[in-house]
């Protein structure tokens, strides 16, 4: 495991007063003072910012709260987090929900595996059911999770499980410091974005000056850690038309990070391409099974 003090994770908050677990907090950081807690307050209207100051005064070592004001939403409540844990000396860096559906233990076991794994650049939570885990989630929501992992592993050409959990962790590296230095196009699937800033990078260290060289692929790169607990809180801020936003997410992100490279925004003509000839093939397959069943609905109309 890394040396004591050096992780920092990131916990964005709105209109957290009736959800935050206050005690709980109090309890691990009680256990573990040597991981930094940020707290973002993203332009709670509730008492939410009384709240995280009284728990900074408490741990002034251990916890950093930032007051983001107007609201700007949870993608870039997380950038700036991560900006304001940049500037530390932290080795590893995440971010949570502030809910703590994945407890604050899984914390030390995400670190330990970066800590093993030199070419591991982060670990993902992943809710899997599995015999010997605690993971509660509505029959809705996991059904609705792997349709929007099944588009998610196609858009990125990985087969990851989970994109969506709000538990993650990310050794320092400039790689991490591009992937959070402009804000996120998406509200909701910015976790997807981030992976995709970071396929980019790994496609364009040959050519940058960045100091990308050796980036691992990214199925190299993410590890998946199934979590042993996870609870389904109540009170999510997600409304079912941003089920919707997350599909349209996953067309902006191809547009702006596979059709366009990133951050240059140079169009990559050979994926522009393959997209027209596969829209001219399904265009023509349509068009093929309309001349195919018309006829057969007049002869069946007629007779």
């Amino acid at each position: 495991m890394a040396a004591a003090g050096q992780v920092a994770v990131v916990l964005p908050c709105y209109n957290e007063a009736d959800r935050l677990p206050c005690d709980v907090i109090r309890q691990y950081t009680q256990k573990h003072p040597q991981i930094k807690l940020v707290f973002v307050n993203d332009g709670s209207t509730d008492s939410t910012l009384e709240m995280l100051t009284a728990l900074q005064a408490a741990f002034p070592g251990s916890i950093d709260v930032v007051d983001q004001q107007p609201n700007v939403g949870k993608a870039e409540a997380v950038r700036l987090g991560l900006l304001h844990a940049l500037k530390s000396d932290r080795e590893f860096l995440g971010f949570w929900d502030a809910d703590l559906a994945t407890p604050l233990e899984a914390i030390t076991q995400f670190e330990a595996v970066l800590a093993q794994h030199p070419q591991i650049q982060t670990v993902f939570g992943a809710r899997v059911g599995l015999l010997g885990r605690s993971v509660k989630r509505s029959l809705k929501r996991h059904y609705l999770g792997r349709v929007f992992a099944t588009f998610t592993s196609i858009l990125l050409g990985l087969g990851v499980y989970d994109t969506q959990c709000g538990s993650k962790l990310f050794r320092r590296s400039k790689v991490l410091e591009l992937m959070v230095s402009q804000k996120y196009l998406t509200r909701w699937v910015f976790d997807v974005e981030m992976i995709a800033r970071y396929i980019n990078a790994q496609q364009q260290q040959e050519q940058s000056d960045g100091g990308f060289s050796g980036l691992p692929l990214a199925e190299e790169a993410i590890f998946e850690f199934p979590l042993e607990r996870w609870v389904d809180v109540g009170g999510s801020k997600v409304k079912p038309r941003d089920v919707a936003l997350m599909g349209l997410g996953l067309l902006h992100i191809w547009y702006a990070y596979f059709l366009h490279e990133w951050p240059s925004g140079r169009l990559r003509q050979a994926i522009l391409m393959r997209a027209v000839l596969l829209l001219f093939f399904l265009l023509a397959l349509v068009s093929g099974l309309l001349l195919l069943l018309i006829p057969l609905s007049l002869r069946g109309f007629c007779s």
